[in-house]
């Protein structure tokens, strides 16, 4: 017996259901909760596999552009690998160092920093004396005298160990990272076709790649772009700390460049660590001022005037946004978190930016103020359904 189907006007359409307000929220904060979770505790996974995506962004405009003049993917991709894992670790091996001479010289600096300052604790120092009578005339014991100050020493091998074992993982991280970046670049546009392959329609399939294709472009100009201004700023730092007599001048300006990739936090931490060492290092603090000084300059003109103007507003970020995932990339991910904290909101601002159904996220994470009337006029001034 033949099964003759329904007119197509008779078929009732599939009920949907819709969750109350409350209940989504509370599915979508317990998935980014347990995702934070996962983040942290499988850490030595995660984060050579996101170093590795923020590369390969980052290149694969290169390596397809190669591509397209005959070199296979695989020998540019191994080029570029070799060329970036040789300039990390020439960096590292420079750095080791300074780096290790000062962690091993920090109890020296805080006691040279302790004297050199030594004349404002005086008062403070009258005024134990003085509090310290008074607690013994009104206690009837002032023949014992005072309690001697106990000198607590700071051992050492604490910093060091610190050292040794985040060297150690930055190593295991780094060639892992190394050896992710160079498949997920071989590959070329495999991966992204897989990913387009899953979807239905035709149309769909076009549009996501195109928006792919604009994503990767952007994020590899921004990265490339302010990779280059970061640069730019620590070799401008590394000379002027050269020409005031600052040791270490190559530690300052590398250090400089990567702390730039944390705002705001990054070139304070840089400018005090700087301000630090020049105060024991000058004879006079009119002397060790012009580090600080010259160091604020500088950030002040890379930050408000060649980033801004090479960049752009676009990309511009919210600032609570940008201390917020910056504390989460940090907590999750120690010292490379805070420095890839940036970029990483970066990339998701870009998605937000080219899909409609995360647009409020976008909304939230850029940085442009705009009145309450003008996203009314913006919203009604969108056609519906676009």
């Amino acid at each position: 017996m033949t099964h003759i189907p329904p007119p197509e006007h008779e078929i009732e359409p599939p009920v949907r259901y819709a969750l109350p307000p409350a209940v989504n929220f509370s599915i979508v904060g317990t998935f980014i909760i347990a995702l934070c979770a996962a983040l942290y505790y499988a850490r030595s996974f995660f984060l050579p596999l996101v170093l590795a995506i923020l590369i390969t962004m980052t290149f694969a405009p290169a390596v397809r552009a190669l591509a397209h003049r005959g070199i296979p993917y695989a020998v540019s991709a191994v080029m570029l690998v070799v060329v970036l894992g040789g300039a990390i670790a020439t960096t590292s091996t420079l750095l080791t160092g300074p780096v290790s001479q000062m962690i091993a010289e920090t109890p020296v600096l805080v006691e040279k920093i302790r004297d050199r300052f030594d004349f404002l604790r005086e008062p403070f120092r009258k005024l134990n004396e003085a509090s310290r009578q008074v607690q013994a005339l009104t206690s009837g014991n002032t023949d014992q005298p005072g309690e001697p100050e106990r000198v607590v020493v700071q051992q050492e091998s604490g910093l060091l160990g610190w050292a040794a074992g985040t060297a150690a993982d930055f190593g295991t991280t780094f060639f892992a990272t190394m050896i992710l970046a160079l498949f997920l670049l071989a590959s070329g546009t495999t991966l992204r076709s897989k990913l387009i392959r899953v979807l239905p329609d035709l149309s769909g399939k076009k549009r996501s790649l195109r928006v792919l294709r604009d994503i990767e472009n952007e994020v590899s100009r921004y990265l490339l772009t302010i990779a280059a201004i970061n640069a730019g700023l620590g070799l401008c730092i590394g000379l002027v700390m050269a020409i005031l007599g600052l040791p270490n001048p190559l530690l300052w300006g590398i250090a400089g460049g990567l702390l730039n990739f944390i705002p705001y936090l990054g070139s304070l931490v840089g400018n005090l660590l700087a301000t630090a060492v020049a105060i024991v290092t000058f004879p006079s603090l009119a002397e060790a001022a012009l580090v600080p000084v010259s160091y604020l300059a500088l950030q002040i003109i890379e930050g408000n005037f060649v980033t801004p103007f090479i960049v752009g507003r676009r990309l511009e970020l919210n600032i609570v946004a940008i201390l917020i995932f910056l504390s989460l990339t940090t907590w999750m991910w120690g010292i490379v978190g805070a420095i890839i904290g940036v970029p990483l909101l970066v990339v998701v601002k870009v998605f937000a930016d080219n899909f409609p159904a995360i647009a409020p996220l976008a909304e939230f994470l850029s940085g442009e103020t705009r009145t309450a009337e003008e996203a009314d006029m913006e919203h009604a001034a969108t056609p519906p359904g676009s």
